[in-house]
């Protein structure tokens, strides 16, 4: 009776293992999905890592705002800020506006972290409105850095910021871990 139903046993975990084998090999059968366009591709970008800053922006504790991981550094407040305010380079050239003023948004403007956080929605939303105006013909539509003094396709001159916005969340994540927290992208998933 115990040999009849180990071999049941292996007979059915043998059936489970290529039942799933034969479902991945569907689904490396099932045709790619098409690319993004050009102008969806960079709006994922732009979302994803706004995305990312808007979760810090909400979850970083509000009495941690003005903290700085060493007296150098901009505080936790005035990365977003800066972040933020960059962004509006790159939305501004593309709407064919001038570009913000010199300088960061101050901390005195963006007194709580609502008001911080609503900022980096709006630089994040703002931009993602410039490049759905643009769409895919517009990509390639030529603007002026002002950094540089350069031209630059629309396309390039986004996956710049997208990079910049990338490298203040990836300082961020250090603020978190150095004030003993966990950055919401690190946490485990529910």
């Amino acid at each position: 009776m115990k040999k009849a139903f180990s071999v049941t046993a292996v007979i059915l975990a043998a059936g489970l293992m290529l039942a799933a084998a034969a479902q991945d090999m569907t689904k490396k059968d099932a045709a790619p999905k098409p690319a993004a366009s050009p102008s969806q591709a960079v709006l994922e970008q732009w979302n994803e890592i706004g995305r990312k800053l808007i979760a810090m922006a909400e979850d970083f504790p509000e009495d941690k705002y003005d903290f700085k991981p060493t007296p150098a550094q901009r505080t936790f407040a005035q990365q977003l800020l800066h972040v933020s305010g960059a962004n509006y380079y790159f939305t501004n050239a593309a709407m064919g506006q001038k570009p913000p003023g010199e300088g960061d948004p101050k901390r005195e403007q963006y007194k709580t972290r609502a008001d911080v956080a609503a900022f980096v929605k709006k630089s994040f939303a703002d931009g993602a409105a410039a490049i759905k105006a643009k769409g895919d013909a517009g990509m390639n539509d030529l603007v002026a850095d002002p950094f540089s003094n350069q031209q630059m396709r629309i396309v390039d001159f986004a996956y710049g910021f997208i990079e910049h916005s990338g490298e203040i969340y990836g300082q961020l994540a250090v603020y978190y871990r150095v004030a003993g927290m966990v950055p919401p992208e690190s946490r485990p998933k529910k």
